[in-house]
């Protein structure tokens, strides 16, 4: 997976890029087929806002967090993150089972 983290207005430290690595990997073990996320961390006066772009074969997963803290802004925007991949994922199980259900019954 390719994980690319830029900051706008905003010095990308070690400590943010570790921290923000770190919540990736707990929604991402959800869900093997990621391949690749976008994170983008900016300031805009005193509003610190954490964006992501998730993409899954087959579709890109966006979420956007605003809080006066960073991390209580990354903190968001993994919990959102995480609920929409579940809900994601959920979707295609029930599809998939959908699928076969229908070819069990015309066989």
């Amino acid at each position: 997976m390719n994980l690319n983290i830029t900051g706008h207005h905003v010095e990308v430290t070690d400590a943010i890029r570790d921290y923000v690595t770190g919540k990736l990997d707990r929604v991402i073990r959800h869900f093997d087929n990621v391949t690749s996320a976008n994170v983008i961390l900016s300031v805009q006066k005193l509003q610190q806002k954490a964006e992501v772009t998730l993409h899954v074969r087959g579709k890109d997963i966006y979420v956007e967090s605003d809080d006066g803290d960073m991390y209580a802004a990354i903190d968001s925007m993994i919990d959102k993150l995480d609920r929409q991949v579940i809900k994601y994922k959920q979707k295609n199980f029930d599809h998939s089972h959908d699928a076969l259900k229908h070819q069990a019954t015309e066989l």
